[in-house]
């Protein structure tokens, strides 16, 4: 599922590609990822230039020059990509911007769960999806304010896109993980030094998630992905990539919180007393 490091890989893709550039045609390949009705859509976007790119969370955002945004939501399985001609189309390509240098930009979703759509702003946007500020944008203020009167678990919360907007579920595993912190401690019981080193822990996961391209076998050794995904690419051949990479005799555990699946240390991570 692109997340938000996934989808700022795809805003700075299309910031190469689409900024500046003229709309010279919106082709529909499969009318089921319109968020926004084809015959609204068209009339909206051709003859308009797009003059920036911008992400809140999991979305990104087409800049257009009458200051409203093409909204990218990707879903599950979703993409971006540029051809020139019909026949190099990526497999699965469902909405297609043709540009006036020739190239078009392609939305790929295979599952068909992304959506594209029209919206006045970002703010409004925003407003309308309830969703809280970018989590790379996200205070220690901020979130010090959206815990201290919450009794409900830390996990469940930080994966609301209400309190902050592009936290998934590996994400919020890795921050809690970095942040030495159980996934099942109440929002409210969290002290004031474990919000500076979760908001840390935030940004930390994030920028070296983007930095990495979103590719996880780049990601450093001490982070708790590896575990996650089986992947010994940090511990060739071995099955240290199992066990907590600060305290290499403590196995990696899984539970599901809220529902999720989730993953942690025992020790690093001390379940919360009663």
């Amino acid at each position: 599922m692109p997340e938000l490091p996934e989808v700022e890989t795809y805003r700075r893709f299309l910031d190469e590609l689409v900024v500046g550039q003229t709309i010279t045609a919106f082709e529909v390949l499969d009318a089921h990822v319109l968020g926004t009705p084809e015959d609204s859509l068209r009339p909206a976007l051709v003859g308009r230039t797009i003059t920036g790119t911008s992400r809140l969370g999991k979305n990104c955002f087409l800049q257009l020059d009458d200051g409203r945004v093409l909204v990218l939501h990707f879903g599950m399985s979703g993409d971006v990509g540029a051809y020139r001609d019909a026949p190099d189309a990526p497999r699965f390509t469902r909405v297609a911007l043709h540009l006036e240098s020739g190239l078009r930009a392609a939305f790929i979703d295979p599952r068909k769960f992304g959506r594209i759509r029209l919206a006045e702003s970002i703010a409004a946007y925003q407003q309308a999806k309830m969703l809280g500020p970018d989590a790379l944008e996200l205070t220690v203020a901020e979130l010090t304010e959206k815990l201290a009167k919450r009794k409900t678990l830390l996990k469940p919360l930080l994966l609301d896109q209400r309190l902050t907007a592009g936290l998934g579920n590996w994400i919020v595993d890795e921050v809690l993980f970095q942040a030495k912190i159980h996934p099942e401690r109440v929002a409210n019981t969290v002290t004031a030094a474990e919000v500076k080193r979760l908001h840390a822990a935030i940004q930390l996961v994030l920028t070296t998630a983007i930095a990495a391209e979103a590719n996880y076998r780049n990601f450093p050794a001490n982070f708790l992905i590896h575990a996650r995904e089986w992947d010994d690419s940090a511990t060739p051949g071995t099955d240290a990539h199992q066990f907590c990479p600060r305290h290499p005799r403590t196995r990696i555990e899984k539970k599901y919180v809220g529902g999720r699946a989730t993953y942690f240390c025992t020790k690093c991570q001390p379940e919360p007393s009663l």
